[in-house]
């Protein structure tokens, strides 16, 4: 596919995803037109991830399997990111279940000129029970740079940005937490953020999550958001000079 008729990238990373992979690429898959495509960075799974996608890619020629560079979560998704070639990008994990509308729904509010949207989501555990009936009420999800640098409440799995930003997100910083509030913040800094009602996806907590839903110890917290200040303020510096 050309560059420029591809309508929306979705960027997933995965690592040992075997488990729940086949639901949610059959849900991403639901939701793409045949102007999109599924960029999939795998981090050096070792049990059936890699053979599941590329029985799934061999059937449909919009999945691109990509080597990940196993240096863990936030690289193998800028990876995914940095291989996208859709004007709007979407993430993904390798774990939930996309509702059949997000992409259209999403692809709305972009018209509206937002640079990058999230959206709310179901919490669901491994077996599909509700647990959380909605992240934002959990999270008291908002925009806000200030407000999310104390309190991240963007979520990965339920954004999607314009990919003008794609040039000030990446390189992401290995050294900050997660590249999710780094995305959203970069987001609202060049341009605008909505957070969209919508529970667009099933949002599947389990043990093997790299990401858990709870607070670390004051001091790491302290210093997680003066690294993730120092690393914003460095790469608005490096924005202004070119």
């Amino acid at each position: 596919m050309d560059k420029y008729n591809i309508r929306c990238s979705v960027a997933m990373a995965t690592y040992n995803g075997e488990k729940y992979i086949k639901e949610q690429i059959e849900s991403i898959l639901n939701n793409m037109t045949e102007n999109d495509e599924l960029i999939i960075s795998d981090d050096g799974s070792t049990d059936n991830t890699i053979q599941i996608i590329k029985k799934y890619q061999s059937q449909d020629e919009r999945i691109k399997l990509i080597e990940g560079p196993k240096k863990g979560v936030k690289q193998n998704f800028a990876n995914a990111i940095e291989n996208t070639k859709g004007k709007y990008i979407f993430l993904s994990d390798q774990d939930d279940i996309w509702m059949e509308d997000k992409m259209n729904k999403i692809l709305k509010k972009f018209k509206d000129g937002y640079t990058v949207i999230t959206h709310d989501a179901n919490v669901i555990n491994e077996n599909k029970e509700k647990i959380i009936n909605s992240f934002f009420e959990y999270r008291k999800s908002g925009k806000g740079i200030i407000k999310n640098i104390w309190k991240n409440t963007y979520i990965g799995c339920c954004m999607a940005f314009d990919s003008n930003i794609k040039k000030y997100i990446l390189p992401i910083p290995n050294n900050i937490e997660m590249h999710d509030q780094w995305i959203g913040i970069i987001g609202e800094i060049k341009g605008k953020s909505y957070f969209l009602k919508d529970k667009l996806i099933n949002y599947r907590r389990h043990e093997d999550n790299v990401s858990q839903m709870k607070h670390y110890g004051l001091f790491k917290m302290i210093k997680n958001r003066f690294i993730l200040i120092v690393e914003l303020i460095k790469k608005e510096v490096k924005s202004e000079k070119k």
